[in-house]
């Protein structure tokens, strides 16, 4: 892509973003909608004046690793023991649930069983951009409702870096290596011998240069984005993917003083490749097989809308919590998650799925995040309530 062409393609994305996202604060929507609808006019379904979407793609993916970095951050392994003990038997559970519906509803629409598995799959996860920037700050650290929230999604969210490794390495096999099992034992190998580089430099190079350094920000900034990207490059050359390596490279640092405001720092950044990766989500849909997908998209989007709450709740009070606090985790976890809009990515580009699950994977998922939206703000404490009574920062 040639540089006008690089400045002329973010000019649209940004300027749109900007546009479309201004009116989504007013609709009280998230602005992920915006994102994606920007996508959709500009895109091949639009106005089709991206000109080059594989490079877009290949920029949209450094988001999605700092999102991953980020999320390592915050699993402190002290913190995440803890959430292990708490929230395994309710995440688990309600996991099976979901997927077992969403394995169903892709199967009855003709989908193959390997499809619908990935469609299972992706039915499993709730929104953490929802379920955190609709939270109250005061509700999201120092009470109970914050803290159960963040333990299912934090775990989900774990159960789904273990899908998109599967995935990663399934797209390997099938592509490059003409012996899978001396592949996958390189991947058993390169796993564990990376989480220890990992361990080591944290303990006697990285910990020493940020206790050394501290003080100077722009040097901490610096180093925690070397060591992102390092610790990802890193995972590719030893079989793995740039997401596994960002996320390791997290949790490595994530007990240490600094996170904290690292994990601030680096937000800016991430978000700005994040605007990006809904954006190229949008500009490669096809809307030319709505009509293929969409009865299914929106049966799996009323499904993850009407059982989602419901069986939160259920779980929620058959683990002792009161009735109007597992109503509204409920609510404020039910929807999908832009985790299966990113697996259903990566399962396209490795041949798992087709196009056409993909995309709905990608429907369903939208329309959860609007009504979703709707449904939070019309009735529990959110920045962006439309009632004073309700709007809590």
């Amino acid at each position: 892509m040639h540089p006008e062409h690089i400045i002329s393609t973010i000019f649209l994305i940004f300027t749109g973003a900007a546009v479309l996202a201004t009116v989504a604060l007013y609709a009280r929507q998230t602005l992920l909608v915006a994102y994606i609808a920007i996508g959709l006019i500009l895109g091949q379904s639009g106005f089709n004046l991206i000109a080059d979407a594989g490079f877009l793609q290949q920029i949209s993916d450094i988001g999605i690793m700092f999102l991953l970095f980020l999320l390592g951050l915050n699993l402190n392994p002290n913190k995440l023991i803890h959430l292990l003990k708490s929230s395994t038997i309710l995440v688990v559970a309600s996991s099976l649930l979901f997927a077992g519906f969403g394995y169903l509803i892709a199967i009855s629409f003709g989908f193959s069983s390997t499809e619908s598995l990935v469609i299972a799959a992706s039915s499993i996860f709730s929104s953490t951009i929802i379920g955190l920037k609709l939270l109250p700050t005061t509700v999201l650290h120092h009470r109970h409702t914050g803290e159960i929230i963040i333990s299912i999604l934090l775990l989900q969210d774990l159960i789904a870096i273990g899908l998109l490794m599967f995935l990663h390495t399934q797209g390997q096999v099938n592509a490059n290596d003409p012996s899978a099992q001396q592949h996958l034992l390189t991947l058993l190998i390169s796993f564990p011998t990376i989480i220890l580089v990992a361990y080591l430099s944290e303990k006697y190079i990285l910990q020493r240069l940020f206790l050394r350094f501290d003080t100077i920000l722009e040097y901490v900034f610096l180093l925690a984005i070397a060591w992102c990207l390092g610790l990802a490059e890193l995972a590719t050359l030893m079989g793995l993917s740039h997401e596994i390596g960002a996320f390791i490279a997290g949790v490595a640092i994530a007990s240490g003083p600094i996170s904290k405001f690292i994990a601030e720092s680096l937000k800016p950044l991430r978000d700005f490749f994040l605007i990006i990766f809904f954006f190229t989500i949008g500009a490669s849909f096809d809307i030319s097989q709505l009509g293929d997908i969409l009865i299914p998209g929106i049966i799996l989007a009323v499904f993850a809308l009407a059982l989602k709450p419901i069986i939160f709740k259920k779980l929620l009070q058959l683990s002792g919590e009161d009735t109007a606090v597992a109503t509204e985790v409920g609510f404020r976890v039910g929807q999908l998650s832009e985790f299966s809009i990113l697996l259903g990515a990566l399962a396209l580009q490795v041949g798992v799925i087709s196009q056409s699950a993909s995309q709905l994977i990608q429907l369903a998922t939208l329309l959860t995040f609007i009504v979703s939206s709707y449904l939070i703000v019309f009735r529990y404490p959110t920045p962006i309530a439309t009632s004073d009574h309700l709007r809590r920062d």
